[in-house]
């Protein structure tokens, strides 16, 4: 038995039930075969593969908080530190009802390789709760955070571990968690990123993750003798990355067709009236639905099929898994040609193979995706020097990252002989360094 594959078997027998995180590990390693088995004795010597699938550090609790109604309620809260070979841990906390130890060891395994890729001194890690915050109040919602953050506050700080946001986690959770670390602690530190501008915030980190999909999108597209202007395109989701990957589309010349939400999806052929959305989502918190009263020239379909749509280019945007094989055949069949993931892992394996050996173009989350984590970084920056960026400085470098994400990721895939897999270049590339980090440290 290879060594990939010994590791993989032992994944599975220590982490059972673990799915998400099993698909991870199993994607990664063996778009890293052609590495680890060019130096399976000296990785088996010193346990790379051991060491690199098993988190640092788990740690689990209980956040008990008192509701509206006066009635006492317990969640379950989470902090996976995975890798810190090459800086303070650094990954987004989750607050949604499908949270548990298997999908944060995935998006922390993950979080490892994209942090790696921005060339930033950051390691990988993921947190979260099974709080859901829609329909709470904001003083629930306050109750929740100091809660959480009164146990998360031991095992944090500016150089140990520095979380962020992720799905369920937004700008009123990050303030209400960050006042509770300064009450805690008496210090005014980076301790968290997606912090507001008067306290310590970056611009461009709202819209990083959807600029920065875009961005290597486009770089992708270019290098392969194509463009994004002109282009149809169908984007999922209707939160944070969703809108601000719309936005960008846009601006670069491309038309977005279609939205969705976790109830059902739009399509207007006209092109996404994207203050439309923002007003429903991010003001009203309502449902993609609302869109259809005041563009009644527009679709809703309930429940899925958005990837039915024709459509040139496709950017899951929402969720894990989203995004199956028969999803991918019929993007395909429909003349879609590339594919870039602006969610963590929301194409399934399947579909993964589909779109490699149907010759698409298809960018993985681990690199599409890591724009938010980079200007997270670029914040932790500032905080560090004292100083602001304006919105240009700070979007020049993020541009700039995602462009030598791409060309990292293409120049790993070309030396080991798989030109335009981007998943195996990725993945390599991010290897690489973490692997340098972690032989320089020894044994730990």
């Amino acid at each position: 038995m290879s060594y990939v594959d010994e590791i993989y078997t032992k994944v599975v027998e220590q982490n059972p039930g673990e799915a998400e995180f099993h698909q991870a590990v199993k994607e990664v390693l063996d778009s890293l075969k052609l590495v680890i088995d060019a130096n399976e004795e000296k990785y088996r010597k010193m346990a790379l593969l051991e060491r690199m699938v098993e988190p640092e550090r788990i740690i689990s609790f209980r956040v008990p908080w008192v509701d509206d109604k006066g009635q006492a309620q317990v969640n379950k809260g989470y902090r996976v530190q995975f890798n810190s070979a090459i800086g303070p841990y650094k990954g987004g906390l989750r607050f949604h009802p499908s949270v548990n130890q298997s999908i944060l060891k995935f998006l922390g395994f993950e979080q490892v390789f994209k942090n790696s890729l921005t060339g930033l001194p950051i390691g990988g890690g993921k947190g979260g709760s099974n709080f859901d915050p829609k329909g709470k109040s904001d003083r629930e919602v306050m109750a929740f955070c100091q809660s959480f953050m009164t146990e998360l506050s031991k095992y944090i700080g500016a150089d140990q571990d520095v979380p962020a946001g992720d799905i369920g986690v937004g700008a009123r959770e990050i303030g209400f968690m960050y006042g509770q670390y300064k009450r805690l602690t008496g210090l005014y530190e980076g301790v968290l990123t997606g912090k507001g501008l008067t306290y310590g915030g970056s611009l461009v980190r709202t819209q990083a993750t959807g600029y920065g999909l875009v961005y290597i999108l486009d770089e992708m597209l270019k290098h392969n003798g194509k463009e994004l202007a002109g282009k149809t395109v169908l984007v999922s989701g209707s939160g944070n990355v969703a809108i601000y990957a719309t936005e960008k589309a846009q601006q670069l010349g491309a038309k977005v067709v279609a939205m969705n939400d976790s109830n059902g999806y739009i399509y207007d052929a006209d092109g996404i009236k994207l203050d439309i959305v923002r007003e429903i989502k991010e003001v009203r918190r309502g449902r993609i639905k609302e869109y259809v009263d005041v563009v009644p020239t527009a679709k809703y379909t309930e429940g899925k099929g958005i990837w039915t749509i024709p459509c040139d280019i496709a950017l899951p945007c929402a969720t894990q898994n989203e995004l199956n094989l028969d999803d991918a055949k019929a993007l395909k069949a429909n003349g879609c040609f590339a594919v870039a993931e602006g969610a963590n892992m929301p194409s399934t394996r399947e579909a993964t193979d589909f779109f490699l050996a149907n010759g698409m173009l298809f960018m993985p989350g681990k690199a599409a995706n890591a724009g938010g984590v980079a200007t997270s970084a670029l914040e932790m920056s500032q905080n560090s020097q004292r100083l602001s960026w304006t919105f240009e400085e700070v979007d020049a470098k993020l541009k700039d990252i995602m462009a030598n994400i791409f060309a990292k990721a293409d120049d790993a895939a070309k030396r080991y002989g798989v030109t335009g897999n981007y998943v195996a270049g990725a993945n390599i590339a991010g290897f690489e360094k973490v692997v340098e980090a972690m032989t320089a440290q020894g044994i730990c």
